[in-house]
């Protein structure tokens, strides 16, 4: 059974963005997330690692700084932190060299 699609309900894009070692291990430098409205980080992180399986991924993505927008959020609550429709979800993994 299908069902319609309700014209209400807009979505818009997440921006995952994978960097050094993240974009290595997911194959990709980023990916697009739709969503209905404002999605905790912690549901993003599970989508990344859904989408990337495979323990690499999962390890680099443990390691990352993550910012959303210019905001840095490591040590924040990932269920906590709230990110919006349209915004971009950086995932910096640690940087060798001076």
């Amino acid at each position: 059974m299908s069902t319609v699609p309700d014209p209400s309900v807009r979505t818009a894009t997440v921006t995952l963005r994978y960097w050094a070692a993240a974009r290595h291990a997911a194959g990709t430098d980023s990916d697009a997330v739709e969503v209905t409205g404002p999605i905790p980080l912690s549901e993003l992180l599970a989508t990344a690692r859904a989408a990337h399986e495979g323990r690499r991924f999962a390890d680099v993505l443990a390691c990352c700084s993550v910012m959303v927008g210019d905001r840095p959020v490591t040590t924040d609550d990932p269920t906590t932190v709230l990110v919006q429709p349209g915004q971009s979800v950086e995932f910096l993994p640690p940087f060798a060299g001076g």
